[in-house]
């Protein structure tokens, strides 16, 4: 059974430090067949240490949830409050829609939406969250439900959004959903 131990400066949060060692326990049980229950990691403080030269007395910054972010995101965009969802987004954002259609601008999406619906809303599922050399990966799914061009309701549409986020900013979004589906059967 894995017994993992992190030493950290000083400056991290007790909710930073959780974060941490959940996420060391499940990278660890990854890659080892271990149970919950016999895989152990504690954090140890260090108030200094040398490194290339320089003395450090105090760790870095912590990242944010991504999925959180993600949600903060899609919130202010279901809103349709397009300046508070930009603040979230990389310069170079890019997002990607079924038939093909590649967005980098917020405006463009709503412009490019009106032929598609009236309004939507995502009902969330769930949320998972996987992490790379570059940044955060984040899945969401759920269904969709709102209101089609002709004025009728539809509900229960499913899709899923994954999301790349780069230094806590979003770099691209793909989206793959069943409205095309969906859209015949409520004409």
């Amino acid at each position: 059974m894995p017994v993992i131990a992190i030493t950290l400066l000083p400056g991290y949060g007790a909710e930073t430090e959780a974060r941490l060692v959940q996420r060391v326990a499940l990278a660890a049980r990854s890659v080892i067949a271990a149970p919950a229950a016999g895989t152990t990691v504690m954090v140890h403080h260090a108030s200094t240490y040398q490194r290339d030269g320089r003395v450090v007395t105090a760790g870095g910054a912590a990242r944010p949830v991504a999925s959180a972010l993600v949600r903060r995101f899609l919130d202010h965009m279901q809103a349709r409050e397009l300046t508070q969802a930009q603040q979230f987004l990389a310069p170079e954002f890019v997002m990607r829609f079924p038939g093909g259609a590649t967005l980098h601008r917020l405006e463009e999406l709503v412009q490019w939406a009106k032929t598609r619906y009236q309004r939507v809303a995502k009902v969330f599922d769930q949320f998972d969250e996987c992490w790379t050399d570059q940044g955060a990966v984040v899945y969401c799914a759920g269904t969709l439900e709102g209101i089609w061009p002709d004025g009728s309701a539809f509900a229960g549409v499913r899709f899923i959004d994954r999301f790349v986020l780069v230094d806590g900013l979003i770099r691209q979004q793909d989206v793959w959903n069943d409205l095309a589906e969906a859209r015949p059967a409520a004409a």
